[in-house]
C-alpha cells in the first residue's frame, strides 16, 4: 500500500484530452479522480463502490467542493514524481491514490490506469473491467 507521492505543484499535462466539471470535495492536483452519482468529481477509490471505483482523470489543480475542476482524461501528464519506466500503474484504495502493480490488495476494484513512459510521464488511458482482485 504504497502510493506515489506526487508533487501537486507539479501536475502537468502534456497533451491529450482535459475536460472541466465541478468538485465533490476538496481535490489535490495529482489525485485520481471519479464522477459520482451527482456528476461531481470525487476521489476514486478502489475500495469504493460503483461509481467511485471506476476513475475518470487525474486532477490538474486543487479544488474545493462547490468548485470547478479541471481533470486530465487521457495522454501524457507529468506527475511531480518518479516513475518506473514501463511499469502500470493502478487506482488505490486510498481514496485519490495511484499505485503500483505490487501493492494490488484482495478486495481492492482492479483498474489500471497507464503505463509509465518515462520516469517521469504516465501515459494516463484507463482500463477499468471492474475485477475484483
Amino acid at each position: 500500500m504504497v502510493d506515489l507521492v506526487i508533487t501537486a505543484a507539479s501536475v502537468k499535462s502534456q497533451g491529450g484530452t482535459v475536460e472541466h466539471g465541478v468538485a465533490g470535495a476538496t481535490i489535490t492536483a495529482g489525485k485520481l479522480l471519479a464522477v459520482a452519482a451527482d456528476s461531481r468529481y470525487v476521489l476514486a477509490d478502489s475500495n469504493g463502490a460503483a461509481p467511485i471505483n471506476m476513475p475518470r482523470g487525474i486532477a490538474l489543480h486543487g479544488s474545493s467542493a462547490d468548485q470547478p475542476i479541471a481533470v486530465h482524461r487521457s495522454g501524457p501528464i507529468a506527475l511531480g514524481t518518479t516513475l518506473v519506466a514501463g511499469a502500470p500503474y493502478y487506482m488505490s484504495e486510498t481514496p485519490g491514490g495511484i499505485q503500483p502493480i505490487a501493492d494490488l490488495q484482495t478486495g481492492e476494484t482492479i483498474a489500471q490506469i497507464g503505463l509509465a513512459t518515462s520516469t517521469t510521464t504516465l501515459d494516463f488511458r484507463v482500463t477499468a473491467p471492474g475485477v475484483v482482485a
